[in-house]
């Protein structure tokens, strides 16, 4: 198989995962880490934060820290700035653009789903009610995401 830049063996993908809700981000965490794909996770509580962490500012201003993500999975329904008003902001700007965005959200509204791809998400998916499905889900985003489409290199 092919395989991209940034998805050379051995070198880690940074996923960036925008979510307020802790007990979600502990399960995915967990989910990740089941399905061998947590080497280069980190996390924001909202869309602000989101922001924040993309542009190095305030607590995220170390790129080492901070370093520019493969993938963003992203919550909708969140404090501050919400999922649809900072995937607007990400596809807008021509640095941030080219970052997979992948709405992983509680929400079902057919509205939802036709904005964010309006707005460019890359996938929507609603989380799954059980672990073990959060699991599968993260196996076959992974598998997608960083075994089978071409990615552009973080750098």
């Amino acid at each position: 198989m092919k395989q991209g830049a940034s998805n050379l063996p051995g070198k880690p993908i940074t996923i960036l995962m925008a979510d307020d809700d802790e007990d979600d981000r502990m399960l995915a965490r967990e989910a990740l880490e089941e399905c061998r794909l947590a080497n280069n996770l980190h996390f924001v509580q909202d869309g602000e934060e989101l922001l924040d962490y993309l542009y190095h500012r305030g607590k995220f201003d170390s790129q080492t820290q901070s370093p520019r993500p493969g993938l963003i999975l992203l919550d909708l329904n969140m404090p501050r700035k919400d999922g649809r008003e900072a995937l607007q902001e990400i596809k807008a700007d021509p640095e941030l653009r080219q970052i997979p965005v992948v709405v992983l959200t509680t929400s079902q509204a057919e509205e939802d789903i036709y904005r964010t791809y309006d707005l460019g998400a890359n996938s929507y998916i609603t989380k799954p009610v059980t672990f073990e499905s959060l699991v599968e889900v993260m196996k076959i985003l992974g598998r997608y995401w960083f075994e089978i489409v071409e990615l552009p290199s973080e750098d």
